[in-house]
Order: structure tokens, then sequence, then C-alpha cells
């Protein structure tokens, strides 16, 4: 891999103006794409495209949007193709993970929030971005998955069932789009982003000494596997799950 493989690419991160979304732009910029940041708050997305555009040199689109909502992943994608012709790379990192009492206190207004941010959102932005990559030079789709898909804890059922979704419609999509477009998850584990805050820290520490690492991940650290399924490194690779997570996959079962 060069230094620059993603030179002349165009990438739309969502979710991308904090956490693993602002650490995937960052690394995406570094390797020469230029990069559409979308998030709820146009201020953070304009700060992070300023920063890249002054210490990369590529150019950064900010837009708000809330991808849980189907009419503004319609217009999200017009913005992008608006703005910059066409997409090399989409990733589906927007994603919401509230906490509650008990799953009989789990609200349906909740329920759906976590359903329309991380799976249905994705759903639409691939349908329509993966669509017009398979009918123009092809791309990449990298969906930001989660170990909780496969490794469900009693406080994260909503969030864990509808990450299981996006692993069933990475693979669907990967069979829809190829073979010009490739379609990736990457599962990812527990990150030290703005979501953890409302960890029991010493809980999660105690557990985390099961995991092989026995740590959480920094933001850095998802970007090796993002450019890995972004770029061409990755060209006989589709439909693949991919833990990014400490090891924690591999703990046995009733360990967490």
């Amino acid at each position: 891999m060069t230094d620059r493989p993603l030179a002349g690419k165009v990438a739309v991160v969502t979710g991308g103006s904090r956490g693993l979304g602002r650490a995937m732009v960052r690394g995406f910029a570094a390797a020469g794409a230029d990069v559409f940041i979308t998030s709820r708050k146009l201020e953070d997305c304009t700060a992070l495209a300023e920063e890249i555009e002054r210490e990369h040199g590529r150019r950064a689109v900010p837009y708000a949007a809330h991808v849980g909502h189907w009419d503004e992943c319609d217009a999200l994608v017009d913005a992008a193709y608006d703005a910059f012709g066409n997409v090399d790379v989409l990733v589906n990192n927007a994603g919401l993970a509230p906490t509650y009492p008990s799953l009989e206190e789990v609200s349906e207004e909740l329920f759906d929030k976590v359903m329309n941010v991380n799976l249905k959102g994705p759903f639409r932005l691939s349908a329509l971005i993966g669509t017009r990559m398979a009918q123009g030079d092809g791309g990449s789709i990298i969906n930001i998955s989660s170990s909780a898909a496969v490794r469900p804890m009693v406080g994260d059922v909503p969030y864990a069932a509808a990450k299981g979704g996006l692993n069933v419609i990475t693979a669907g999509f990967a069979l829809a789009l190829g073979p010009r477009v490739r379609v990736n998850a990457i599962m990812a584990g527990p990150f030290l982003t703005d979501m953890s805050r409302g960890w029991d820290m010493e809980a999660f520490e105690k557990d985390a000494l099961a995991y092989p690492l026995r740590r959480a991940g920094q933001p850095d650290e998802i970007v090796g596997a993002a450019l890995f399924f972004a770029s061409d490194a990755s060209s006989y690779t589709t439909g693949t799950l991919l833990p990014v997570d400490g090891g924690r996959g591999v703990m046995t079962a009733g360990s967490a």
C-alpha cells in the first residue's frame, strides 16, 4: 500500500465529526482522499473540515443531517454528489446507543430511534450511493458495526439488534452490488469516545481484564481497518465482518 492509497478518492463519513468518525475522516484525508463530513451538528463538521483543509490540503465539505430520517439521507446523497460529482467510499458510522433502566422500560421512541440511526439510515445510504457506485466506477461501503451484534449485553439489546441487522445488510448489499462495489463491516469493540462517557468505568476496567488486550481502544486504532476496506488493498474482500475489538470476540461465553 502506498503512502496515499486514497489519492483522488472521495469519502463520505456519517457521524464524521467526532469519535471513530473523526478519526477515520482524518485518516482518509492523510491517505489522500477528499472528504464529505456529515453529522447532526454542522458547527462540529465545519470545524473538522477546516482542520482537514489546513493540515492535509484536501477538500473537506461539512454537511448537517440526521441519518435516521429517510428524506435527510436522500438530501445528503444529493449534496455529496453535487459537491464532488462522485463518491468512492461510504462509511456508515453514525450510531446511537442510549441507556435504559430495564428492558421493560425501553420506550417505543427509544427503540425506533436506535433502529433508525443504526440500521435504517445505513440501508438507505447504501442503497442510494451503492447503486450509483455500481453504475459508475465502483467503490467501497464500510459499515461500522459492533461486537455487541454477536455478544449482546443486557444494557444494549436494541443497539445490538440494530448492529446485528447491519451485519445482515452488509452481506445482502455485498451480493446486490457486486462485482463493482465491495461492502464490508468493522465490528468495533469498546472504544474510548464520547459514547463511553456514560460507562461505569470501574466495572468496564474489571471486565476488560478478560479481553486479550485488556483495555478499550483509542479512536485512531480503527483507522487501519477502515483504510484497508477503503483502498485497493481489499480488492478481493467483500461481505466480511472484521472484529476490531481488543479480542472481545474470542472471550468465552458468559465471561463479560
